[in-house]
């Protein structure tokens, strides 16, 4: 038999390996890990929508954090134009504007966690 160290993330497991045989391997007892850390808080529901809300729809287009909001309520934006730009495996992500139109409601705020299909934001 082998030990090993294995950090992960900062944390340190000790393994046990043990050298097979000619026969059929065994299945060897699992190392016991740490109890994982508590699971984040479900995020919140989507806001409702504004009063004011539009009728044309910029959603996500993939999981990920709100990492900022280029426009505000009010704003003219063009189709392809930045309405909310998403941080997703360490990369920016910008969800632009199906089409020409006016900011009506932002659903979003810096640092949410949002799911694919998300509403943003809102657009008339």
């Amino acid at each position: 038999m082998k030990n090993y160290t294995i950090t992960v993330n900062g944390t340190a497991y000790s393994v046990t390996v043990e050298e097979g045989t000619a026969a059929a391997p065994a299945a060897a007892p699992r190392a016991a890990a740490p109890a994982p850390a508590a699971a984040p808080a479900p995020a919140a529901a989507p806001k409702a929508a504004s009063a004011g809300a539009g009728s044309i729809e910029v959603a996500a287009q993939l999981p990920g954090k709100v990492f900022q909001i280029p426009v505000k309520v009010g704003d003219a934006v063009k189709k392809g134009d930045s309405v909310v730009i998403l941080e997703a495996m360490k990369m920016e992500v910008p969800v632009v504007a199906p089409e020409d139109g006016t900011v009506a409601s932002i659903e979003v705020s810096v640092g949410d966690a949002i799911e694919s299909g998300m509403l943003l934001a809102t657009l008339d």
